[in-house]
C-alpha cells in the first residue's frame, strides 16, 4: 500500500518563502485541511470548511492560496471531469478514480506508476516529466445502492 506523502506547516511556510509567495495563517489553513483529508475537495469545500475558523477569509484567497500550492507543485489540481477542479496535497504520483454516480473522487493505492512512466518514454521517446490518470466507474456504496434497489421496468407495457 502506498504511502502519503504530505508537508508539515514548517515546510509549507519554508517552501513558500523561497517561491517568494506569501505566508499567511489563512494559506497555512487551507493547506492543512486539504492535507487533513482524502476526499480531494473543490475550492468551495475548504472555503466552507475554514469560514467558520476564518471569517474574513474569501473564496477568492483560497483559490489564490490552491493556485500558489499548484504552481510551487506542493498540491495537485485534478480534473477528474467536473464543472469544478479538485485539489490534493499528497504530491506522490499516484492515480484517481471517480464515482460516476456520487461524484466521490478517491486515491487508487498502487504503485506501478514508474514501471508505467518507463514504458511510456521508451515506446513514446519522450523525457516523462508528471503524469495524471484517472479511473471512472462505481463506488462500492453506489453499487449496493443499486443491487438493492427494485425496478419494474419490466413490468411496463
Amino acid at each position: 500500500m502506498r504511502e502519503r506523502t504530505l508537508l508539515t506547516p514548517s515546510e509549507v511556510t519554508d517552501i513558500l518563502r523561497r517561491n517568494k509567495k506569501k505566508v499567511t495563517p489563512q494559506r497555512l489553513a487551507v493547506y492543512a485541511a486539504l492535507a487533513d483529508t482524502t476526499e480531494h475537495p473543490t475550492a468551495e469545500t475548504l472555503y466552507k470548511e475554514l469560514r467558520a475558523d476564518y471569517p474574513t477569509m474569501s473564496l477568492a484567497t483560497v483559490y489564490k492560496s490552491l493556485d500558489a500550492f499548484c504552481e510551487i507543485g506542493i498540491v495537485r489540481e485534478l480534473n477528474v471531469g467536473e464543472e469544478a477542479f479538485r485539489y490534493d496535497a499528497d504530491i506522490s504520483p499516484h492515480p484517481h478514480i471517480r464515482c460516476m454516480s456520487c461524484d466521490r473522487v478517491a486515491d487508487v493505492p498502487i504503485t506501478a506508476l514508474p514501471a508505467l512512466d518507463k514504458n511510456v518514454a521508451s515506446v513514446t521517446g519522450y523525457r516523462i516529466v508528471s503524469q495524471q490518470m484517472y479511473f471512472f466507474g462505481y463506488c462500492p456504496e453506489c453499487q449496493k445502492k443499486k443491487a438493492g434497489a427494485v425496478s419494474y421496468t419490466h413490468l411496463r407495457a
